[in-house]
């Protein structure tokens, strides 16, 4: 697949499901389940997130996203989270990642994602950053962390740079979810523990997280929420 073809496709699915959930510090092993719990509350977009502070991050990660893919299939579409060097884009590509999403603009890890023909969608704050992951061949940038701010904050960085399509993630819940999905250009959120919350997944209570993903898929328009891949 070309570059520009994988960012298009992205873009599509992005603006159709409207939320990409973040699997952060979850075993690996749970990883399928929790997966599942989320497809049956709506949640068809995922990010298995490198965890950089644990020496097996790497190994933590592709185990995530195999397991996933093996468990789930095509149903819903994976990416890699907090993606920060080389190494990382290739592992995350060969355990079967579709996307990448980093916390900041790194050349070399848009590269290595331009070289594999995966979309790659960079954190940013400022419009400078904003502006700069953009020309660096984002396929939408990650505007993170969104909620510190707020809306209005989100409304006055975006107005010079309404070209930029915009994932918004930080501080982003079930409170203030259409609030973010209204605002113009921000094409879908990234929520993490406000969904996937770690007691939750201790305790393995898999139906309740699947009712908490339902408290936000049953926010969006019909044609957003719960569709196939």
């Amino acid at each position: 697949m070309k570059k520009e073809d994988g960012a298009m496709n992205l873009l599509e699915e992005v603006r159709r499901f409207r939320i990409v959930v973040a699997l952060r510090g979850i075993p690996a092993e749970q990883m399928a389940a929790a997966a599942a719990a989320l497809f049956d509350g709506g949640i068809r977009m995922l990010e298995v997130t490198f965890r950089q502070s644990s020496e097996t991050a790497e190994e933590d990660a592709v185990r995530g996203i195999r397991s996933i893919r093996a468990a789930m299939g095509n149903k819903m579409k994976i990416g890699a989270g907090t993606v920060m060097t080389r190494s990382q884009v290739r592992a995350a590509a060969e355990a079967g990642a579709e996307y990448i999403l980093a916390p900041n603009v790194d050349p070399e890890v848009l590269s290595e994602c331009g070289k594999l023909g995966l979309p790659a969608v960079p954190g940013a704050f400022t419009p400078s950053e904003i502006a700069a992951a953009w020309k660096a061949g984002a396929a939408l940038v990650k505007l993170f962390p969104c909620g510190v701010l707020g809306t209005e904050y989100v409304r006055a960085v975006t107005s010079p740079l309404d070209h930029i399509p915009l994932l918004g993630m930080g501080g982003i819940n079930e409170n203030n979810l259409t609030r973010f999905l209204s605002l113009p250009h921000m094409e879908c959120v990234g929520i993490g523990s406000a969904i996937v919350k770690p007691l939750l997944i201790q305790e393995r209570k898999y139906q309740e997280l699947t009712a908490l993903a339902k408290r936000y898929t049953s926010q969006l328009v019909p044609d957003e929420a719960g569709g196939e891949i």
